[in-house]
């Protein structure tokens, strides 16, 4: 596989561990190093100290126009921006990195900036033509425009492809109406991209490139929010708004592609920040632990504190390695890395919760105050499983590409059968091909292994080749059994989805750890190995009881149940026996 085409995951599900994309492990630019420098030590002397401003500004509700100023004069909407353009010009693993610092302060601060830049004009340096980048990127670096990206609608969330904004093309001008909800950075921004139903010859939907000055563009109040809540989130509305030809964003009904293509190169800032959140919520965890007494000591002490922190350590270094992973793919050219995206943003999400939620426990009631950055910090990460793609959704996006090249490997063996007769080379080939995979699946014959982890790491790979060997007969297994339906049985996909997730984030710690003990060599690097031996066995257990589940499980007792608490609007018990239902 060559650097521009090819997935490592979708090479997974078929058996095979395409490992020269993962190894080398990802390394950033000196000279970027050297710059992220700079813009950290500024950070500090702008940010260290501001805590109190930041619990006032969550529950105004608002960041003030001076802080936003200040913003801008900061650089925060320029790293991304090529520096023709007066930007830093930082790559993606750069950028996350920024996007991880700026996390460890404050998480709306954060969320600002990485709409702008992550998702609010990205489609603009990916999809822009030469005159759309000149006209609008030099004031989208000084923060003159702030971007948002308009997609969610509200009857179109998940199902992108299910938006009613739609463009008529009138003349020279597209005239667009429509209402877009939930739209981080609305309320401040002057460039918002936006997609809409065109329903043209050449597809259903086109991203355009809408500014606050076109007649017509309003926005709603700022949203009361459960968290992030100093951030702008805001309704935004299209009232036959006039927008040039030449503000299309990209191709004329292919907006969607648009829409993906820019969430998911968007994911690494996401990733980022969770990182940054993880990494303050260790710092804080750890010393609240060494200075808070209970039962005459220290409660770092207790083995059950321990197992929290330890917990935590292993799901930021698995995250932090996910993260730079996909950014380094993005970097390195590699095209096809939707499916690792999705996953890096499931991981990095859902460890973010955990071990907030573990940083809080450890705090106590303390935590639970205001007065302690804890439950703002719980608050604001909610949000992260919902937007840019619910993890949900994801997850079954993640199964059924698999499942999809599952399917047709499948499709290519069955018609290979009237293939040996037709093209005898061709057809044997294919049949051949899936047969040698079949072999390896049920013995282990000629199976994949890692040839580039390093040799103090084979009890490690070893569980990757195993689990690698029954994934692929997992997703096999799953569509001899159940065919097409597999697309309505979310149960079977989500397990698929979690073993996939699973397995990449190992993969990743593993091309870490070794990339790790090539620079430092195996004795400086124990702790590290350390993290990678707990997180093979949970992987290791995880997986195998998702495996275990194709033919045995409780699929159909937990619908029937859910079935019933929907037919009866709630919970059907009461051990008072008063025959009063509370719904």
């Amino acid at each position: 596989m060559s650097k521009s085409s090819g997935s490592f995951m979708r090479a997974l599900c078929m058996g095979k561990i395409a490992e020269e994309i993962i190894f080398p492990f990802p390394k950033m630019k000196e000279d970027e190093k050297d710059t992220l420098k700079s813009v950290f030590a500024s950070f500090a002397s702008w940010l260290k100290g501001k805590d109190s401003d930041f619990r006032k500004w969550d529950k105004q509700g608002e960041l003030p126009k001076e802080f936003l100023q200040e913003m801008k004069e900061f650089g925060l909407f320029s790293f991304i921006i090529p520096e023709e353009f007066g930007g830093l010009g930082l790559s993606v693993t750069a950028y996350s990195r920024v996007l991880q610092e700026l996390s460890r302060y404050e998480a709306s601060v954060a969320i600002t900036a990485g709409a702008h830049s992550s998702i609010g004009m990205k489609g603009l340096l990916l999809f822009g033509t030469d005159e759309q980048k000149k006209r609008y990127l030099p004031r989208l670096a000084s923060g003159e425009m702030i971007a948002c990206f308009c997609l969610t609608e509200p009857s179109a969330g998940s199902d992108a492809a299910g938006i009613k904004s739609k463009a008529v093309l009138q003349g020279e001008h597209w005239v667009l109406t429509g209402e877009k909800i939930w739209i981080t950075n609305g309320g401040l921004a002057d460039f918002f991209t936006v997609f809409a139903r065109t329903d043209t010859a050449e597809g259903q939907i086109t991203a355009f490139i809408v500014t606050r000055d076109m007649a017509g563009v309003s926005t709603g109040p700022h949203e009361d929010k459960m968290g992030l809540r100093a951030s702008s989130t805001v309704t935004v509305s299209f009232d036959n708004v006039k927008v040039p030809k030449e503000n299309v964003l990209g191709e004329v009904g292919k907006g969607f592609k648009v829409a993906m293509k820019i969430l998911n190169s968007g994911r690494s800032g996401l990733g980022g920040g969770c990182i940054g959140g993880m990494k303050r919520a260790i710092a804080l965890s750890t010393h609240q632990a060494k200075t808070r007494q209970q039962f005459g000591k220290p409660i770092s002490e207790f083995g059950l504190m321990k197992q929290k922190i330890g917990h935590m350590v292993v799901d930021c270094y698995a995250t932090e390695s996910i993260v730079n992973m996909v950014a380094g793919l993005v970097d390195q050219g590699h095209e096809d890395y939707a499916v690792e995206a999705a996953i890096s943003k499931v991981f990095a999400t859902e460890c973010l919760w955990r071990t907030l939620d573990e940083a809080l426990q450890i705090a106590g009631g303390g935590g639970y105050m205001t007065e302690l950055p804890y439950e703002r910090m719980l608050r604001d990460s909610r949000i992260n499983r919902i937007y840019e793609g619910t993890n949900d959704i994801l997850r079954l996006f993640i199964a059924l590409t698999a499942m999809h090249d599952v399917g047709q490997q499948l499709k290519e063996v069955a018609s290979s059968v009237d293939k040996v007769f037709q093209d005898p080379i061709k057809g044997f080939g294919i049949f051949t091909d899936y047969a040698k995979k079949q072999v390896s699946l049920t013995t282990g014959f000629g199976k994949s292994v890692f040839t580039k982890a390093h040799p103090s790491l084979k009890a490690e790979t070893a569980i990757f080749e195993e689990c690698t060997q029954g994934l692929a007969s997992f997703a096999d297994k799953l569509l001899r059994k159940h065919g097409k339906k597999i697309v309505d049985l979310q149960f079977p996909t989500r397990r698929l989805a979690d073993a996939m997730i699973d397995l990449f984030a190992l993969a990743c710690v593993i091309s870490r750890v070794t990339a790790s003990i090539e620079e430092k060599g195996v004795e400086q690097t124990q702790k590290e190995q350390e993290i990678l031996h707990v997180f093979s066995g949970q992987v290791r257990r995880r997986v195998k009881s998702n495996f275990g589940k194709i033919d045995e499980n409780d699929d159909a007792e937990i619908i029937a149940l859910a079935d019933y608490a929907l037919e009866q609007e709630g919970y059907s018990w009461d051990n008072a026996q008063m025959g009063l239902t509370l719904k």
